[in-house]
This record gives C-alpha cells, structure tokens and sequence, in this order.
C-alpha cells in the first residue's frame, strides 16, 4: 500500500469521527427548530442555522467533508467509505457517552448489525491499493449518478408516506451524498489541472444541488427520527452505494470467487436486518 493511500485512509478515519459528532450536533439542533417545511424548503432550512447547535454541527461536518475530499483524492473510493463505514461503530458510543442519548438495547444491535453488513461488503473489495483509482467512463457515471438520485427522491416520497418516515428520509439523505460523494470522486481526477477544469464542470453543478437536498432532507429526517436510527440509516446508505460505486463507476477490483459472492450477499442481508430493527419515528424535541 502506498504512502499516498496510507494517508487517505487517516483522513478516512478523521472523517467518520467528526461525521459522527457532527451529525449529533446537528441533530441536537435541528430538534430544537421549527419543522422543515417542503413548501418553503429554502426559508425554512436556513432558519436552522438560528440555532448555535445546528450551525455547530454544521461546521464540523464542514470539516469532516474537507478531510472526505481528500481521503478521495489520495486513495480508492471503496477502501476509503470502507473504512468511514467502519466508523458506524462510533456511534452508539459516542451518543451514548457523549450525548446523552438513551441508546436502546435493539440500537445497538442494530447499529452493530450494519457496520458489519458494511465490512463484509468491503470485504468483497480487493486489488490494488497503490493509487487512487479515479478514472472512469462518462456514460458509466452519468447511469450510475441518474440511478442513486432516483432511488433517493423514491425512498423520500414512499417514505414519507410509511409509518418509518424517519429513517426513510434520512436513507434518502444518505442516497443524496452517495451521488455527491461519487461525483467529487469522479471530480478530484482533475485536481491540479486548470482551476477552470476543476470548478466549471456539470459535476461541481451536480455536487451542490445533491449536497443541498441531502442537507434538508437530512435536517428533516433529524427532527422526526430518533438520532441513533436515523443516522445509521443515513450512514448505511450512503457508505453502501458509494462503496458499490467504486467497482462499478472506477474499476476497484472486486473477487469473482463463490466466498466474494457469499460475503456480499450477507452483508445485504445484515444491512437489511439492520434496517428492519429500527424503530418507528418519534418526534425528537419530545423525546
């Protein structure tokens, strides 16, 4: 494994920390805010950043983005969302510990049964860790990018209407960032050309509008979910397509044999479980 990607994978681990705490934080604020209003997505976002909790959640997250980027830039995206979904274990302890949040019995487990439904798929991903591995057809992206986004906007409108709106929205937010991570992967291909090639592209286009969305979808899902679920939902989505979007969109290696195939469809079955032991939406503030 190359020095470079060495490097990466320490900004990966700084990512999924901060993530964790910002997301908490965030949470903390957005339960103690007016309600996101679909009519008036924009207005009523930004008054969430009235809140010193939210905007405190929001800049650690900020920081948490900076180090993602570079993990991207410096090693492959499925080693790289390996290791942030190896993260997910962070969370029961530190909403726990740190937060103060009544973690249940089923949390945990649940939590435990989707990080490792995400190390098994990371485990179905091998080859070589030597460079970056950011290269890729544009059509490839373009069905795969066109792919997640629908699959988000249906879990947000389906979820919505099901008795689990909570986690659907916050799986939906997590879809979002799964579309806007791939992009800045598919982006920092052209780092330390022109700054005209780095920041004029329909990709950066692309980054923004999903970043923005997965951000209020993201807030919503905060403010009726219960934290621990909601947040591992967000995580396992958007670990679990962006981890998948390294052999398909980036040609990461993966293993033909029948134990690669056996490992990955366990892992889905574990995810899926996971998904399955989360609880009913409760409003946050009341809680």
């Amino acid at each position: 494994m190359s020095f470079s990607v060495q490097i990466g994978l320490l900004m990966a681990v700084a990512t999924a920390f901060f993530a964790v705490v910002g997301f908490l934080y965030k949470h903390r604020g957005a339960a103690a805010s007016p309600p996101i209003e679909w009519q008036r997505p924009v207005r009523t976002s930004l008054a969430l950043f009235r809140n010193r909790w939210y905007v405190l959640g929001i800049v650690i997250a900020i920081g948490s983005w900076g180090f993602h980027v570079a993990a991207l830039a410096l090693a492959p995206i499925s080693l790289v969302q390996s290791v942030i979904a190896g993260g997910l274990v962070l969370l029961t302890v530190v909403a726990d510990r740190l937060f103060a949040h009544e973690v249940t019995r089923r949390e945990w487990v649940g939590v435990a049964l989707a990080a490792l439904g995400l190390a098994f798929l990371a485990a179905t991903i091998e080859g070589s860790a030597e460079g970056a591995h950011s290269d890729y057809e544009a059509l490839t992206l373009t069905i795969f990018l066109a792919a997640v986004v629908a699959l988000a906007i249906g879990v947000a409108f389906f979820g919505w209407r099901s008795g689990h709106a909570g986690v659907a929205l916050g799986a939906s937010a997590g879809l979002f960032w799964a579309a806007s991570d791939t992009a800045i992967k598919a982006q920092t291909g052209t780092f330390g050309e022109s700054l005209t090639t780095v920041f004029v592209s329909p990709l950066v286009l692309l980054i923004i509008v999903a970043s923005f969305v997965g951000l209020t979808v993201s807030a919503k899902s905060l403010q009726i979910g219960k934290a621990v679920p909601v947040i591992a939902m967000t995580t396992v989505a958007a670990n679990a397509l962006t981890i998948l979007s390294g052999p398909i969109v980036f040609g990461d290696p993966i293993p033909a044999d029948a134990a690669g195939f056996i490992a990955r469809i366990l892992a889905f079955v574990l995810v899926i479980a996971a998904a399955a032991l989360t609880p009913a939406p409760v409003r946050a503030a009341e809680a």
